[in-house]
């Protein structure tokens, strides 16, 4: 089985750590794109790259993760990439409105395991590109 690529996108490179290297401890079924901005993950895809999954911070300087999501959405090329928000923002409407826009919204700090069954969750689905 070929394996899965994740985007993580998070401009705090101790966060890409943490999800990178605790999902390679519990699966060997995925490699990784490590991205620490908006704007770079948004240059990846016009470079042509398609991951099977985007994981996405939401505050981040310069372009941030809504904006990042308006752009994936609006993209005919990208709107059927799945995404999930991976982000410290827990207040209500952050949680209504980011539910709705992607696949999950996991706040943090969370548990690797449970990423790890969210993700393959949304994997499994087929909604990948």
């Amino acid at each position: 089985m070929a394996k899965k690529k994740i985007m993580v996108v998070d401009d705090d490179p101790d966060m890409i750590y943490t999800v990178k290297h605790g999902l390679e401890h519990l699966t060997s079924d995925y490699e990784f794109l490590e991205v620490g901005s908006g704007s770079d993950c948004i240059k990846l895809l016009e470079k042509g790259e398609k991951p099977d999954l985007i994981l996405l911070d939401i505050m981040m300087p310069g372009m941030n993760g809504w904006e990042v999501a308006t752009k994936l959405k609006s993209n005919p090329l990208w709107k059927k990439i799945p995404f999930v928000f991976l982000t410290a923002k827990t207040d209500d409407m952050s949680k209504g409105m980011g539910s709705l826009a992607s696949e999950d919204y996991i706040c943090k700090p969370f548990d690797i395991s449970e990423l790890k069954k969210r993700i393959e969750k949304i994997i499994e689905i087929g909604i990948t590109p």
